[in-house]
C-alpha cells in the first residue's frame, strides 16, 4: 500500500465529550495501524481522553499574552497558528471536528496544499444557522475536500455541493461495550447515562418516571452522569424533593464503569430534545438494553433505531409518550428482550474497526489512494 499517510486532527481540546471521544479513538486507531498521527488543539482540558503515546499532540492555540488582545485579533491569531502548523508539518490531510475548528481549518488552508476534511458533530439547527454562519458557510465550506456527518438529518441541512461530497459515519463504540453478556435477570430499574445538561431534558424523564412509579412502585430510576453546571442538576434535585422521590430516583454522578452499571436494567430511557449522534445511546444499544428514545433532531436515534424493531421511538418533549414507552417495556418483558437483542447488533456497524475502515477509505479517496 506504500507509505502510511500523515494525518492531523484539529479540535479545541480533548476534554471529555462526544467529538473529543471520537477523535481520541480514531487517532489511537490510526496510530496503531502505523500512520503518523498528530492532534492539534487550542488548549488543554482538565479531564481529557487519553491518547496513544505514538500520537503527537501539538498546541496551536493562543500564546502567552495573546489573551489580552481583542477577540477578533485572537481569532485571526488562532487561524495563523493553525496555518503555521499545517505548513510546518505538511500532513496529507487535516480533519477538523466541530464548528469553530471547521471554520479555522478552512480559513487556514489556502496556500498550504493540505486538503481539509470537516466534520459536523451536532444539530445544525441552532448551531449553523446564525447570521455569522450564513456569511461564513458559503465562503468557507466550498473549500472543504469532504465532510463527515453522523446522521442523514445533519446532511440534509446543508447545500447540495456539501451533501454530494460527504459520508455518514457512526461514532465508534468503545470495545468495553461490545460482547457484554446478556443478564440472566433484569433489575427493576430504569437507567439513563449522560451529562446533566438542559438539552437532554432529564426533567421530563423524572416527571414521567414519577408517574411510572405510581404504577410500578418497585422500580427505581438511576441517572449516571456528571454535572454540566448549567443549573440542570438543581432542577432535578427540586423535582425529586417536590415528589418525595429520594428513595426511587437517584442521580448517580459520572461513572467509568457503565458497561457494568447498565446491562441489568429493565429499560434505558433517552429523553433529549436534540443531539448529534449520542454515544450514550449507541452504548446502551450495544449492551442490549431495551430502549425508549426521543426521535430528536438531527436524526441521531432514527439513524440507528427503527421503532418497534430495536427500540421505541417517541416524539420529543412528549412526557406522556415517554411514560407509556417505559411502562410498555416494563410490562412486556419478552417484547423488551426482543428489542434489546436487535439493538445489540449495532456493534457490527459501530465497532472501532468498522468505523476506522470507513474513515480510512474516505481519507484514501480524498487524498487519492
Amino acid at each position: 500500500m506504500g507509505r502510511k499517510r500523515k494525518i492531523a486532527f484539529h479540535l479545541n481540546c480533548l476534554e471529555q465529550g462526544g467529538a473529543e471521544r471520537v477523535v481520541s479513538n480514531l487517532a489511537n486507531q490510526f496510530a496503531k495501524e502505523g500512520y503518523d498521527v498528530l492532534v492539534a488543539t487550542e488548549w488543554f482540558g482538565e479531564n481529557e481522553f487519553r491518547i496513544d503515546q505514538r500520537v503527537r499532540r501539538v498546541h496551536v492555540g493562543l500564546k502567552d499574552g495573546d489573551e489580552k488582545k481583542n477577540r477578533i485579533l485572537q481569532f485571526l491569531l488562532r487561524v495563523k497558528y493553525l496555518r503555521q502548523f499545517m505548513k510546518k508539518e505538511k500532513p496529507d490531510i487535516l480533519i477538523a471536528f466541530a464548528q469553530r475548528a471547521n471554520y479555522r481549518a478552512l480559513m487556514a488552508a489556502p496556500g498550504t496544499n493540505v486538503p481539509v476534511l470537516i466534520s459536523i458533530r451536532t444539530d445544525p439547527v441552532g448551531h449553523y444557522d446564525a447570521w455569522s454562519d450564513k456569511l461564513q458557510i458559503p465562503l468557507l465550506f466550498p473549500r472543504a475536500a469532504g465532510c463527515v456527518f453522523q446522521t442523514e438529518g445533519q446532511r440534509e441541512f446543508f447545500a447540495s455541493y456539501l451533501q454530494k461530497n460527504s459520508r455518514v459515519i457512526l461514532n465508534p463504540l468503545h470495545e468495553k461495550y461490545i460482547g457484554v453478556p446478556k443478564p440472566e435477570h433484569r433489575r427493576k430499574e430504569v437507567v439513563q447515562s449522560g451529562r446533566l445538561v438542559d438539552f437532554k431534558n432529564q426533567p421530563m424523564l423524572l416527571q414521567a418516571f414519577v408517574e411510572v412509579h405510581r404504577k410500578h412502585p418497585d422500580y427505581v430510576l438511576r441517572i449516571y452522569g456528571g454535572d454540566s453546571f448549567d443549573g440542570t442538576k438543581e432542577i432535578l434535585e427540586d423535582i425529586i424533593a417536590e415528589n418525595g422521590a429520594q428513595d426511587y430516583i437517584r442521580l448517580m454522578g459520572a461513572s467509568d464503569t457503565l458497561e457494568k452499571d447498565l446491562p441489568g436494567a429493565a429499560v434505558y430511557a433517552f429523553s433529549s430534545d436534540w443531539e448529534g449522534l449520542p454515544n450514550a445511546l449507541l452504548e446502551a444499544m450495544a449492551l442490549g438494553l431495551p430502549i425508549v428514545a426521543t426521535d430528536c433532531p438531527c436524526g441521531g436515534p432514527r439513524t440507528v433505531m427503527e421503532d418497534g424493531v430495536n427500540g421505541l421511538l417517541i416524539p420529543v418533549k412528549d412526557q406522556k409518550a415517554l411514560e407509556e414507552g417505559i411502562n410498555k417495556l416494563i410490562e412486556q418483558p419478552d417484547f423488551a428482550e426482543k428489542l434489546g437483542a436487535q439493538a445489540r447488533k449495532i456493534a457490527g456497524r459501530a465497532n472501532a474497526q468498522a468505523v476506522f475502515e470507513q474513515w480510512r477509505d474516505y481519507i484514501d479517496m480524498i487524498c487519492g489512494s
